[in-house]
């Protein structure tokens, strides 16, 4: 049986005039690519289509050689092209998914070595910042990666500067941490191009919007007790997770844990990098953040619901973290 292959689905009367073409992604697809990451950024682009009624953005996909790629899910996805075959492309997203530390990339890094220093922006989604790095393409910027990878991308890659966003958008190097974060990027590539209020409308045609503003709440870096491996560090974490609404001291955290409140102090500072303190303060307010965007209480309610006294104490706890005011935040979930 014959592979599916993604069909490019023609959009509306293009209003820009008959000679001004669509501006076009060129996506590497490798061995095992992220499937949900590049439906992400191609139903982006797709949606982007639709809203202006005109075909601002086309798409072709290549491999390492002609014929089928394998994805995420086992699907065998046809490719347009071999690298060999592209000329100056306007724009690559390297797309790739498990095995990207020890994939071998031995042809890609040599076409893509020729854009090292040209002015062709390259985006990775799924682990395609990984490819980038071991191609040399990530020098003097900052990259993000899934939490997965985090720790191993810091070893091999020391001089990289790993970003804790789910997201990186701007100037020539640009990536997201796998998954839903493509739509954040390709949303923030379509804006720079027809602004804020154009990007938005594609997010709400695609029912994204609440979910983009908690995408823009998280730090990829912020461990949860799921991801953390030292068995006290994890249990902590889950109590404080349990506690958001009356949170419980240090002390009292560690007397629960059967170990001293300089322990835990040590072991946090060891593991996640900050106090027991800071961490669960950080934890009520990505809460607080999730609350404002997906309900409907007051800041008040918030405010007491993830352990605040006051609303004014959690505002001004809230803005040191998000820079902006739970007021600016709950102004714009109701505009939506």
């Amino acid at each position: 049986m014959q592979a599916p292959r993604f069909e490019k689905i023609a959009g509306r009367t293009d209003a820009r005039g008959a000679d001004e073409k669509p501006y076009m992604f060129v996506f590497i697809l490798l061995d095992g690519f992220s499937h949900l990451s590049f439906i992400s950024a191609v139903e982006t682009l797709q949606t982007a289509n639709m809203v202006a009624e005109s075909r601002l953005y086309d798409w072709t996909t290549c491999g390492l050689s002609d014929g089928f790629v394998r994805s995420s899910v086992g699907l065998k996805v046809g490719v347009d092209n071999d690298i060999r075959q592209l000329n100056n492309p306007p724009e690559l997203v390297i797309v790739s998914g498990e095995g990207a530390f020890d994939m071998d990339i031995g042809r890609l890094k040599v076409w893509l070595s020729r854009f090292v220093r040209g002015r062709t922006r390259i985006s990775g989604l799924g682990t395609g910042s990984i490819l980038m790095a071991r191609a040399g393409l990530l020098q003097d910027t900052a990259a993000t990666v899934h939490p997965w990878y985090r720790t191993g991308f810091a070893e091999i890659f020391p001089d990289v500067t790993l970003s804790r966003q789910t997201h990186i958008s701007e100037g020539l190097r640009c990536s997201s941490s796998g998954g839903v974060s493509g739509v954040d990027l390709f949303l923030d590539l379509v804006a720079q191009q027809h602004g804020t209020d154009f990007s938005s409308s594609v997010a709400e045609s695609m029912c994204y919007s609440p979910i983009r503003l908690l995408q823009k709440s998280v730090d990829t870096g912020a461990p949860n007790s799921m991801t953390v491996l030292q068995p006290i560090v994890s249990r902590a974490i889950s109590k404080m997770e349990n506690t958001i609404a009356d949170p419980v001291s240090p002390s009292t955290l560690a007397k629960e844990l059967g170990i001293s409140t300089r322990q835990l102090e040590r072991l946090f500072r060891r593991y996640i990098g900050m106090s027991p303190k800071r961490h669960y303060m950080r934890l009520r307010l990505r809460e607080a953040y999730r609350l404002l965007v997906q309900s409907h209480l007051d800041i008040t309610d918030v405010a007491f619901a993830t352990g605040f006294a006051s609303s004014s104490h959690f505002s001004k706890c809230f803005k040191a973290e998000f820079s902006a005011s739970p007021f600016a935040l709950k102004r714009t979930v109701n505009k939506r």
